[in-house]
């Protein structure tokens, strides 16, 4: 008996340790299928997307080439004549009008070689003075036969000697005051003067190198660049229509408009090692962004789209087939083919595949499948607001408006909503 007691203890104390053990080691059951994989609008929750309609509007063509900034005009004043240097009338980095004084030379010399030629000539109208007196004297003698005709001609001559003396003495009087003119220095240009070369009291000479000073006019202003050679007969078209080409001055990454400005000239030649084109145009530079010697994007207008469909480019993408978007189709999203007529960081002209009001898939490629289901988040449906650079037409009706910020509360909400349903969060 005791033995069949042991026994049924021994089972008990194996059932309630198979009890206690069984939850740790219960295999795992099935898992339930979650929202997401390669087709995860169809194996499970719908895909949050972002979407932007379609719409008509006038786009800009556009030809792009990297340029540098150069003065329209910029001269090195040089001393014309040798002198001490008695004056500085500018400072450096000052903006200075034509004709402004600069400095002034020591001018003793030449305001002595000035007073020595009209004295010059004094002394020649003296002379003339009397031969013609003498003249006179001549024309009565020979009139009542005292007097030869020779005499009468010579004293002619010495009157024609003296005029001609006269007029060589005037000029000499107009080179020495040239000449003390010089020693005043003025800027041949308005502009701004540079570093100064010398001081006062440094002796100079005429046409050093060196000279006194730089003077660079920097308004306004302009920029050479090359486009390749292609892009020539549609800059030569956009110049022949007579309505001026267009053109802006970008930063170095092509987002910030410096300048705006036109096209001014177009050169003559290509250049066959590079193949391209050299251009310059011109800007006003009001606020002095543009400088010398600087290096700035340039961007040419040299046409207008009129009446095409645009696109977000973030909705383009790219296959083995070429160009595609996601067009919204109920609640799924279909891929349609396209041709891009050109594409921008912002926007891209749609020449086939799409009509205006189309809604097409902006955000939210990670997931996103053919006939894929999808749930358009907040703050979808409304284009991208433009960057800075881009020059819109006055009257968009509205389409380029930045689209207002997504109240936050909302957003909450309607993730807690999701999650209710099963979904995933919004990307």
């Amino acid at each position: 008996m005791g033995k069949v007691w042991r026994g049924l203890a021994i089972v008990a104390a194996l059932a309630l340790t198979g009890a206690l053990l069984w939850p740790i080691f219960k295999p795992a059951g099935p898992t339930p299928p979650q929202g997401g994989g390669r087709r995860g609008g169809e194996a499970g929750a719908p895909v949050p997307v972002l979407v932007a309609s379609a719409r008509v509007a006038d786009t800009p063509v556009y030809l792009e080439g990297v340029g540098t900034v150069k003065a329209l005009n910029s001269v090195v004043v040089r001393p014309q004549v040798d002198g001490q240097i008695v004056e500085i009338a500018f400072k450096e980095g000052q903006d200075v009008a034509k004709g402004d004084v600069l400095a002034r030379i020591d001018p003793t010399l030449y305001q002595a070689a000035l007073a020595q030629a009209t004295a010059k000539k004094g002394q020649t109208e003296a002379q003339l003075a009397n031969a013609r007196r003498d003249l006179v004297r001549y024309e009565t003698l020979v009139a009542n036969k005292a007097g030869t005709v020779q005499q009468l001609e010579t004293q002619r001559a010495l009157i024609a000697q003296f005029e001609a003396q006269i007029r060589a003495d005037q000029a000499a009087i107009d080179s020495a005051a040239a000449t003390l003119g010089y020693t005043t220095i003025r800027a041949p240009i308005s502009g701004r003067a540079g570093l100064r070369m010398v001081d006062v009291g440094n002796l100079v000479r005429a046409g050093e190198t060196s000279g006194l000073v730089t003077l660079t006019q920097l308004k306004p202003i302009s920029v050479l660049f090359n486009l390749a050679q292609q892009h020539a007969p549609r800059v030569m078209t956009a110049l022949a229509s007579g309505a001026g080409v267009p053109a802006e001055a970008l930063d170095g990454e092509a987002r910030i408009v410096i300048d705006r400005g036109a096209l001014a000239v177009v050169d003559n030649q290509i250049d066959q090692t590079t193949g391209t084109i050299r251009l310059k145009a011109e800007f006003p530079n009001a606020e002095l962004k543009l400088w010398p010697g600087g290096f700035v994007n340039v961007r040419l207008t040299v046409e207008m789209l009129r009446g095409v469909i645009v696109a977000p480019s973030a909705a383009i993408q790219r296959g083995p087939k070429g160009a595609f978007v996601y067009v919204v189709d109920g609640d799924r999203a279909a891929v349609r083919p396209v041709t891009v007529r050109q594409q921008d960081e912002t926007d891209a002209v749609v020449a086939e595949g799409l009509a205006a009001g189309d809604r097409v898939v902006t955000t939210g490629f990670a997931r996103l499948t053919d006939q894929a289901r999808i749930a358009v988040g907040s703050g979808g449906d409304r284009p991208p607001p433009r960057p800075q650079v881009q020059s819109a037409p006055a009257d968009q009706g509205g389409a380029n408006a930045a689209a207002p910020a997504a109240d936050p509360a909302a957003g909450q909400g309607e993730r807690r909503k999701r999650r209710r349903e099963g979904g995933g969060p919004p990307q």
